[in-house]
């Protein structure tokens, strides 16, 4: 079967990025070659190493084309520094190619502010839209309602540092599009992170915020949510600055490594917790397989007139395929159009959000 090239859209792959490299980016996008459903691929890197391990992987080789870059920026690089010393990097070749093709979208799992950095030289931001998030997919309780599975999306986490209320208002509407595409929930629920449910609680630019965003029928706006709220389920849509949202991110992922932990090591030391993990196994697996960020495959960075997915630094093979699959998802999709039809409408509400100064 040959691929229809003049519909399908092309995901571009930093097959370099990562912390395995070559070894797990190309057994992830081998597997997609031979799917149910595959689309084009083009493997950006070093095309010696690439070929070497699609030798070893059955794929369909008419889904998969290799895009000669050089090696990947490293990890404790300074990104301005780096990519103005390789700029045949796989990351900047990557966007490069991206920038230059309609219906393209961008997947790493190399240097996060390389790979950030890359975009916003090669794209170009969306109407309304004056500065970019980064999103990160975190498991709540197990979904309810419209929404068709247990992840939710917290933004920014990263990118945008300090934040002023019309850029909160464009991570709502950017992480609303993106719920509704990629979780296949029609109406999700968007919050502001603040330390109080009231209004007028938190920073002025999160307080301003909230009176926009309620003044406005696009997205399901309920309100703010505080730090307990997050893992409950409460929103889909947690929005915040990116240096708050940052905090966030690495507390929740260190509550949850320390958990797994302790239940580790309670289990080698006493019989009667291992007589009791024992029994509820099946729900600890469940539990991973919930929290397995292997199983989302990567965070999106939006704003971008192109699809950008920033898979794990860690990703194995199963996670770069699902963040391959996800990054289709959105083009399909067209979430550039969800948010620039979105935006519009937020125009209209009394005080128009235009862009940060």
């Amino acid at each position: 079967m040959k691929p229809a090239m003049s519909v399908s859209p092309t995901i571009v792959l930093d097959a370099m990025g990562g912390d395995a490299g070559v070894h797990e980016t190309v057994p992830g996008a081998a597997r997609i070659s031979i799917s149910k459903h595959p689309f084009p691929i083009k493997l950006v890197g070093i095309p010696g190493e690439i070929q070497s391990v699609l030798n070893r992987h059955k794929h369909a080789k008419e889904w998969i084309e290799i895009v000669p870059s050089a090696g990947a920026i490293p990890m404790e690089a300074k990104p301005k520094d780096a990519l103005a010393q390789h700029s045949d990097s796989s990351i900047q070749v990557a966007a490069d190619w991206v920038a230059e093709t309609p219906d393209a979208a961008l997947v790493s799992a190399g240097h996060t502010g390389a790979t950030i950095l890359a975009a916003s030289r090669r794209f170009t931001c969306l109407p309304g839209i004056s500065r970019t998030a980064l999103a990160a997919v975190y498991p709540t309780k197990l979904p309810h309602g419209p929404r068709k599975d247990p992840f939710a999306l917290l933004l920014d986490v990263g990118a945008t540092l300090e934040a002023r209320a019309q850029d909160l208002v464009g991570f709502a509407v950017m992480g609303a599009a993106y719920a509704r595409i990629v979780s296949a929930n029609p109406r999700p629920r968007v919050a502001l992170l603040s330390n109080g449910t009231e209004p007028g609680k938190g920073l002025a630019a999160i307080a301003e915020a909230h009176h926009l965003l309620s003044k406005q029928d696009a997205i399901e706006f309920i309100g703010n949510v505080e730090g307990n709220h997050i893992p409950m389920g409460t929103a889909d849509v947690i929005v915040s600055p990116g240096f708050l949202g940052n905090v966030v991110l690495k507390t929740l992922e260190g509550i949850s490594e320390v958990a797994s932990d302790l239940a580790r090591d309670a289990y080698t030391r006493k019989f009667a917790w291992k007589l009791g993990l024992s029994l509820v196994s099946r729900e600890l697996r469940a539990l991973k397989r919930i929290t397995d960020w292997k199983y989302y495959g990567g965070a999106p960075l939006l704003g971008f007139d192109r699809v950008v997915i920033k898979a794990h630094g860690r990703s194995n093979a199963r996670a770069i395929h699902n963040a391959l699959k996800v990054a289709h998802k959105a083009i399909v999709g067209d979430i550039a159009a969800q948010i620039r039809t979105d935006m519009d409408q937020m125009s209209s509400i009394s005080n128009p959000i235009g862009p940060s100064t």
